[in-house]
C-alpha cells in the first residue's frame, strides 16, 4: 500500500529530528509493538546524530552522511548491485533448508514471548500474537493477552501484513523486487522502481515540509537528498529493520523465516558468523556500522538450524543506553490462546 504525503513526512521528521527519552518513559503506555519499534528508531537516530551533532538536545540526522567506515567488499559489489543484489550464500542455503523442510503449517498465528532489557532499567517481558490474518494482540502477561484477544483488541496497523508479505514473497521471487517491497514496507522518500524525476519530487516534497520544523529547533544544517552509497546505506537500513521485524512477528512460521534470510542476504554490510547459545549451534548476524550513520551496529542471533530469532542486542549509544531483546517464538492456534493453552 503507497505511502501517503503524511506519512512520508512522519518519517522523514522522525529520521531527521528526535527527542532522546529514557527508557521509562518510552515504554509508558504504549503498545508492546510499538516500544520496539520507537526503540529501535531511537537507537539509528543516536547512531546518526553525531553527523550533525546536537542542538538544543535535539539529534539531527541526515541519513547516509555520517563518515561511516566503508568496507572494501561493499563498494566493490555496487557493479554486482547493478544486474542485481548479491547474497550471503551462507543464509540462502539455510532460507533453501528451511523451505524444503517446511511441508504443511500446523497453526494459525505465531506466539513471540520477548524479553527487553533497556540499561539498568528491569527487564519488560511481552507476550506477542500475530495471526496469519494481519491480527496482532499484545499484553504484559498471559493473562493480559487473553483480555486483548477476547476484547478483539486488534492492534494491527497494516505494517505487520506488508513485512511479512514481503518475506513471503522473498521466498521464492525477484529478489530486486523482494527488497523494494520490504523497505517499502515503512513510510519513506526513496520513490524506489519510480524515475530519478520522481524520486527527487518525493524527496523535495518531504524535506520542504521538514525544514520549517527544523528551523524552529535550532537545527541549520540543510537537508540534502543522499546519494550513491549513501542512498543505498538508508535502503539497507529499512530492508535490515523491516526484515528483522517480520523476523519476530511471524517467527514462529518456517516460509517467512526464509524469506527474511534470503533479504538479509543481500545486504553487504551484514556478516555472518557460527556461535552457540544455550548448548544450540547459532548464527551471529551483524548489521554493520554503516546502516546506522557509522553508529554501533545491531547484532541479531538466530537458530542456525531453523532460523528462528533468539537474541537482538544494540549497544549503548549516545544518550540511548543498551538494549537487549531475547525471543521464544512458537507455533500456535489462536483457539489455543484464547483457552489460555500455552
Amino acid at each position: 500500500m503507497p505511502a501517503t504525503d503524511e506519512d512520508i513526512i512522519r518519517d522523514l521528521l522522525h529520521r531527521y529530528t528526535d527527542q532522546v527519552r529514557p527508557a521509562a518513559s518510552i515504554a509508558a503506555g504504549v503498545a508492546a509493538r510499538q516500544r520496539h519499534r520507537e526503540r529501535r528508531r531511537l537507537v539509528s537516530l543516536a547512531a546518526a546524530g553525531t553527523a550533525l551533532g546536537v542542538a538544543a538536545g535535539v539529534i539531527a540526522v541526515v541519513p547516509g552522511h555520517s563518515p561511516a567506515p566503508r568496507r572494501t567488499a561493499a563498494a566493490g559489489s555496487a557493479s554486482r548491485r547493478a544486474a542485481g543484489p548479491a547474497v550471503n550464500s551462507r543464509l540462502v542455503s539455510l532460507a533453501a533448508f528451511l523451505q524444503e523442510r517446511s511441508g504443511s503449517l500446523p497453526g494459525n498465528a505465531s506466539l513471540v514471548i520477548r524479553t527487553q532489557t533497556i540499561g539498568h532499567a528491569a527487564p519488560e517481558v511481552t507476550y506477542n500474537l500475530y495471526t496469519d490474518r494481519g491480527a496482532y494482540y499484545g499484553g504484559d502477561s498471559k493473562s493480559t493477552l487473553m483480555a486483548a484477544i477476547a476484547g478483539h483488541d486488534n492492534m494491527a496497523d497494516g505494517m505487520d501484513a506488508r513485512e511479512t508479505s514481503a518475506a513471503r514473497y522473498a521466498v521464492a521471487g525477484d529478489l530486486t523486487t523482494a527488497r523494494q517491497r520490504m523497505a517499502d514496507a515503512t513510510p519513506n522518500w526513496f520513490g524506489l522502481g519510480r524515475s530519478p524525476a520522481v524520486q527527487k519530487r518525493l524527496w523535495e516534497k518531504a524535506a520542504a515540509a521538514a525544514r520549517p520544523i527544523l528551523r524552529a529547533k535550532g537545527i541549520k544544517t540543510p537537508l540534502k537528498q543522499p546519494t550513491g552509497q549513501a542512498r543505498q546505506d538508508d535502503i539497507n537500513n529499512y530492508v535490515w529493520n523491516n526484515s528483522v521485524d517480520a523476523l519476530t512477528e511471524g517467527g514462529g512460521n518456517p516460509q517467512i523465516r526464509a524469506g527474511v534470510l534470503r533479504l538479509l542476504s543481500t545486504i553487504p554490510e551484514v556478516t555472518v558468523a557460527n556461535s552457540t547459545a544455550g548448548g544450540q549451534p547459532t548464527l551471529t548476524l551483524t548489521a554493520g556500522p554503516a546502516l546506522f550513520g557509522g553508529g554501533s551496529p545491531q547484532v541479531l542471533t538466530i537458530n542456525a538450524r531453523t532460523g528462528v530469532p533468539i537474541k537482538s542486542v544494540f549497544a549503548a549509544q549516545g544518550k540511548v543506553p543498551p538494549s537487549v531483546d531475547t525471543f521464544r517464538v512458537s507455533r500456535v492456534t489462536l483457539a489455543d490462546i484464547e483457552a489460555g493453552k500455552f
